[in-house]
């Protein structure tokens, strides 16, 4: 494999590779790359990368989604960094370079697993060579690299094989477990790195001790079987330690966003038959399917899910007692068991995703090729009896295959190339699909195209009468149509709906904010920050609203927050600076008052503090009041008010009782006392 005409065919490989994905490098953000990615205020400086390692809401600004994988998120920054803001160029060449590696690692692999089951060099060489071009621009995996945030799928895959890699050349790092390390990081990107626990158990039953699923059992073999055990039961122990850590690490926030596991899981057996089709025939690809839970086992399609996954299980492992065959059986076993985490009891919100598809397919790629090899032993000589030309036959098929492949995945890519023409494809192939439908408007919306975006909501009305999503864009277009009436409906609706996501307060305060309502929209602005600190339009929209109520005190906290995620922003400054000033001139005001103590100026200067926001200037100065004028009843009056701002109803009711007590005809503070007694019994 050293030789120089062996590099030269994997440079061939990798040069095939990226001229089919030549035309991605500027396909733009997507999907779940707008909450991880062009949202993230933590990605935007290279000092946020410690807390990626310790904190998991790091990962997204949406709590739902705010998973452990600080890998990504730390090579999302270096992306950030590198240029100088949101450019996708940047975030796919990194993506394509992992890729590109992991095909090297690929071709070294699945060599080494072919060489230690026929020392074939010659032949080996160009089945693998196939394989790995196959999967390199088989469009199905294009989601996965024209997706960016994907890169989890990418990364962790990667690490596996490397690891793979690591163990198969260099037998000194395996008394020590170091080839481990690959999948620990792995881990950091996604999980699933840790099913090279299990994958591995058969590389080594196959490729190692050379035995068979039957002599696993058998009393001649015991002392294989030991030594066997010995080398992979510390590997499952460090894999079943990372998926505890990562487990514990993940924000108790994250939903999976299934529902019925029992349902999920009997769906699963015809997904994999259709993922099984598709590495086959891949037609109808799309971004966000259509496709939903079955209702029971009754389906004919959980019929057929059940009669596939239990025929393939069966070759796996009649082709496991021949050692010829076992690399059918390595991959078909690779395949199911990279899929447990998103194909079994674990309920997500999508029943299939193409990305998920990366890591299996590699199994299945191993399995089909070989498969392939041994199917081309006989037909060699059928054509050498035919006296017809072997190498150039198969020369032919292998290049209309992969030229049909290249050729598909290059429309994919165009596919993915903007949020229109992706959001485009899935209502064709997903029609169903009420997401799909929704975020095809959006596009529409986005281009001004109001009547086609809104006839696109309410198809997806239709199907997804109860998604907040499609309730906050259904307000926003009827708003932009100037119907306040219908629109305020569909914001109060989507908050109904959706009261755990951020976006459906945010919205809400900003529709608020545009009809200047900035006393209202404050409450909707903050409960969308407290679900999302890292939100830094509401955070921007909230100074807003702080400063044209003149809450000056919130405003300077507010601001002073914000200044620590994004230190530059010169919006944050200019509202820094005018909270100072104005906070200044009632500080320079009650100097003033303090030199010559006025009891009536110090109610005025109160009530101007409260205005303000600055509730503890208020309590100070009608306190202050107090001192020169005992039984005024206003000061009182004030303080209490302060102190159901500041939620301290224990100290705003006796404050108001006694306001009451020494003017029993204090309507205000007969008001402000319900309302203390209302709150603190709440």
């Amino acid at each position: 494999m050293k030789e120089p005409k062996n590099v030269y065919f994997l440079i061939i490989i990798l040069l095939v590779t990226s001229i089919v994905y030549w035309n991605h490098f500027n396909n733009t953000f997507h999907f779940d790359d707008s909450h991880t990615i062009l949202n993230n205020v933590y990605i935007r400086s290279l000092k946020n990368i410690p807390s990626f390692f310790i904190d998991g809401t790091t990962f997204s600004s949406l709590p739902q989604n705010q998973s452990y994988r600080p890998l990504v998120s730390f090579t999302l920054a270096i992306d950030y960094w590198l240029a100088g803001g949101y450019n996708p160029f940047w975030f796919q060449m990194d993506d394509f370079i992992v890729f590109l590696l992991q095909g090297i690692l690929l071709f070294y692999f699945i060599w080494q697993i072919f060489q230690l089951t026929q020392n074939q060099p010659s032949k080996n060489k160009w089945l693998v060579g196939f394989g790995v071009l196959w999967y390199l621009i088989h469009p199905a995996n294009a989601e996965t690299i024209n997706y960016i945030i994907a890169r989890s799928d990418l990364q962790s895959t990667m690490f596996v094989v490397l690891a793979f890699v690591v163990y198969q050349y260099w037998p000194n790092f395996r008394k020590k477990y170091l080839y481990l390390i690959p999948i620990i990081i792995g881990s950091l990107a996604k999980p699933t790195a840790v099913m090279f626990a299990p994958i591995f158990f058969f590389y080594l039953l196959y490729f190692e001790y050379q035995l068979n699923l039957q002599q696993l059992f058998q009393a001649k073999y015991r002392q294989q079987v030991i030594q066997l055990l010995k080398k992979i039961i510390p590997v499952f122990i460090v894999c079943g330690l990372i998926y505890v850590f990562i487990d514990k690490m993940t924000p108790p926030s994250w939903i999976p966003g299934g529902n019925s596991a029992l349902q999920y899981l009997i769906t699963q057996p015809y997904i994999i038959a259709h993922y099984f089709g598709i590495y086959f025939l891949p037609i109808k690809l799309s971004a966000d399917t259509d496709w939903g839970l079955l209702s029971g086992i009754t389906d004919p399609r959980f019929i057929a899910g059940i009669l596939f996954v239990t025929a393939l299980l069966i070759v796996a492992i009649i082709t496991s007692f021949n050692k010829k065959w076992q690399p059918i059986s390595f991959g078909i076993f690779w395949f199911f068991l990279a899929l447990i985490p998103t194909s079994s009891i674990f309920p997500l919100a999508e029943v299939l995703n193409y990305h998920r598809i990366f890591f299996p397919y590699i199994g299945l790629m191993i399995s089909v090729v070989w498969a392939v090899g041994l199917f081309l032993e006989p037909l060699k000589i059928w054509l050498n009896r035919k006296k017809l030309p072997y190498k150039t036959y198969v020369a032919i098929a292998a290049l209309l295959l992969l030229g049909v492949y290249a050729y598909a995945t290059i429309n994919r890519n165009k596919v993915w190339h903007t949020e229109e023409s992706l959001w485009k494809n899935v209502t064709e192939n997903s029609p169903n699909n009420g997401r799909g439908l929704m975020n095809y408007g959006l596009t529409q919306m986005n281009k001004g195209d109001y009547a086609t975006a809104e006839k696109y909501f309410i198809q997806a009305l239709q199907l997804l009468p109860n998604y907040h999503a499609l309730q906050i864009n259904l307000a926003i277009i009827n708003d932009i149509k100037g119907d306040t009436t219908a629109a305020s409906t569909y914001f109060k609706r989507a908050l109904v709906l959706g009261p755990a996501y951020p976006e459906s307060w945010f919205f809400y305060g900003r529709y608020l904010i545009n009809h200047q309502h900035y006393t209202a929209a404050i409450p909707y602005l903050q409960k969308s920050l407290e679900l999302s600190p890292a939100q830094i339009d509401a955070r921007m929209l909230l100074m807003r609203a702080y400063s044209e109520t003149g809450q000056w005190s919130a405003l300077k906290n507010l601001a002073l927050e914000t200044q620590k995620l994004i230190p530059d922003n010169a919006s944050v400054k200019e509202y820094l600076s005018m909270a100072d000033a104005q906070k200044n001139g009632l500080d320079m005001q009650e100097s003033l008052i303090d030199a010559q103590p006025d009891a009536n100026k110090y109610i005025d200067l109160s009530l101007g503090y409260y205005q303000k926001g600055d509730y503890a200037g208020c309590i100070r100065a009608a306190e202050k009041a107090l001192k020169i004028k005992p039984n005024f009843a206003e000061a009182y009056n004030n303080i209490g008010s302060s102190y159901i701002a500041l939620k301290e109803y224990n100290k705003a009711i006796p404050a108001l009782q006694k306001a009451i007590e020494l003017k029993p005809d204090f309507t205000i503070a007969k008001n402000n006392l319900q309302l203390a007694l209302t709150a603190q019994k709440k």
